[in-house]
């Protein structure tokens, strides 16, 4: 949230895509933030998977975050994206190799794990 925040109080517009994983709308932290600021930003894409509960009239992704999803919502690996990934290891680790089976470099892949660690 805070680069997002960064990013909207700069004047450069630099293009920028979330795809906010979460069980429901319900459960989405900073979603009225969120929707507000891509209702205002033609360069800020806001995408949400929601992996358990969804409105009746969602048109939205459903379910967990796939290659599909990621390939539509990301940007071509030949512009060289940087990606940051947030969440527990084993979605960070899905993410990731998902990323770099289509074709992004694993240089461009920054992430941040919390939960259990498994020690």
């Amino acid at each position: 949230m805070a680069m997002l925040r960064h990013r909207r109080r700069s004047l450069a517009r630099i293009q920028a895509s979330l795809i906010y994983s979460v069980r429901s709308l319900a459960d989405a932290v900073y979603r009225d933030e969120l929707n507000l600021m891509s209702r205002g930003d033609r360069d800020l894409r806001l995408v949400y998977a929601l992996t358990r509960h969804h409105p009746i009239d969602w048109s939205g992704h459903r379910g967990r975050i796939t290659a599909s999803l990621l390939a539509e919502n990301s940007f071509l690996p030949e512009q060289n994206p940087m990606f940051f990934i947030c969440g527990p290891t084993g979605f960070v680790e899905t993410v990731s190799s998902m990323l770099v089976k289509l074709g992004f470099s694993p240089l461009t892949i920054r992430t941040e794990r919390f939960g259990p660690t498994g020690a």
